[in-house]
């Protein structure tokens, strides 16, 4: 924790609102896990690509910034979903006439199953829900969304659950904060948003005028208009 919210005193938030994922569900762990099963399954060192860890790093680059492009409305959600293993697969050599029929489908099933969360998500929700009302906005499809919630048994620490995709605007967009905070029955300026994306989460906060929490696992260096970052889940029990 580098700095403190200015002027702030966190008795007075009311509500709290989580992003999911890299945040609370840990994706680059679960897509990672995923990724070595459907490796063995749909046989991929066969078709020239004999190391799993390169493909998973260079899938996990190229999804990064596809969901970049798909916060800020340059890519539909099809798009995303037709680019990130074709560009993967082509960027490490693979013919196309070779590529995997099915891999995305496969994937998109398979994933949202995995239910490692960031280290002591439970506990922190837990604590932080006998504080506070709490509820989830999150970028993320639909129906892997409500897998990813359903199988890790987290819906219980939300009030309200709301996701992009069925609100039909994604953060940083004004509006989708908006939505939550009439659905919350919140104010501004007793709401706080949580997650790990600066453009859509922690900017996308700010500049509606709500203030935000940058959720930074890998101790990335924070930008200096960003006011406050924790780097463990459980950091929030300690400020909040």
């Amino acid at each position: 924790m580098q700095s403190k919210i200015v002027n702030r005193n966190p008795k007075i938030y009311k509500h709290l609102f989580f992003d999911l994922d890299h945040t609370i569900w840990d994706f680059d762990r679960n897509a990672e896990e995923a990724l070595h099963e459907l490796y063995v399954i749909h046989k991929l060192a066969d078709i020239g690509l004999h190391s799993a860890d390169l493909f998973i790093e260079a899938y996990t680059r190229n999804n990064h910034r596809l969901w970049a492009e798909y916060h800020t409305g340059k890519i539909t959600k099809e798009e995303l979903r037709e680019a990130r293993f074709k560009k993967t697969f082509i960027e490490l050599g693979v013919h196309p006439d070779l590529l995997p029929i099915g891999f995305e489908d496969a994937y998109v099933l398979l994933c949202p199953t995995k239910t490692h969360l960031f280290p002591h998500a439970h506990e922190t929700l837990e604590y932080l829900q006998s504080k506070y009302k709490l509820h989830l906005i999150s970028n993320g499809f639909k129906e892997s969304s409500e897998l990813k919630i359903g199988n890790t048994n987290i819906g219980r620490y939300f009030q309200h659950i709301i996701i992009s995709e069925i609100v039909g605007v994604n953060k940083p967009d004004k509006a989708i904060f908006e939505h939550a905070l009439n659905l919350a029955g919140a104010a501004k300026n007793e709401s706080l948003m949580i997650g790990d994306s600066l453009e859509a989460d922690v900017y996308g906060a700010l500049n509606f005028g709500m203030d935000a929490i940058y959720f930074n696992p890998f101790n990335l260096p924070k930008p200096d208009d960003v006011p406050l970052q924790v780097t463990h889940l459980k950091e929030l029990t300690l400020i909040l």
